[in-house]
């Protein structure tokens, strides 16, 4: 196991800052090019922006991963937000999840077994708070704007098992970041190898 105090020391070093602060603004740009999935409801988009994150946590440590995770929503907040920071919260929770637990668990021991078990973890742990993000924050907040059931007719024009707001966890946002972790830890192994010298 990796000791903590050697690890705050190299997150905190001018080398790794700047590792960071890079890595940060890439997945704030990154956060601007999402599109629609096939299947699911329209605002449920698929986006690459824990790439970077994840790619550092593996790097740095779980910690600078979520620092990234931290100052991209913050960046996006300042410029770009259109939810009071609701979205960014959720967001930071959710790619937060995800890049702790992947990361956290290949930064033990850096090997193929932990970064696939870290990857498997880690989508599982983003699914999961998807919904719990979703259910408590994000679609409570939209109520605001809209009626529940114009949420929920979102996610069962697609699906016709769709019908509550629980359904609508279970079968679309659930599922939704499940794929998405998949696909994120796909591009992040092929990536990692290509640029981890680079972040040493």
């Amino acid at each position: 196991m990796y000791n903590q105090v050697s690890a705050k020391k190299s997150i905190f070093s001018t080398s790794s800052m700047v590792k960071i602060s890079i890595l940060s603004i890439l997945s704030y740009l990154i956060m601007f090019i999402e599109f629609p999935v096939m299947f699911f409801p329209a605002f449920l988009k698929l986006d690459f922006s824990d790439i970077p994150a994840i790619i550092c946590g593996f790097s740095l440590g779980p910690v600078a991963g979520i620092f990234v995770e931290l100052i991209k929503n913050l960046l996006h907040f300042v410029t770009k937000s259109s939810t009071g920071g609701v979205g960014e919260f959720a967001n930071f929770l959710v790619g937060g999840g995800f890049v702790f637990v992947s990361s956290g668990i290949y930064y033990i021991n850096k090997n193929k077994k932990n970064a696939i078990l870290g990857c498997i973890a880690g989508t599982v742990a983003m699914a999961v708070i998807g919904g719990i993000a979703n259910y408590y924050i994000l679609i409570p907040f939209y109520s605001n704007m809209f009626p529940i059931e114009a949420i929920v007719k979102m996610g069962s024009v697609v699906n016709s098992a769709i019908v509550d707001v629980k359904t609508l966890i279970y079968y679309a946002v659930i599922p939704f970041n499940l794929i998405k972790g998949i696909v994120v830890s796909f591009i992040t192994a092929v990536l990692y190898k290509k640029v981890s010298m680079v972040l040493k």
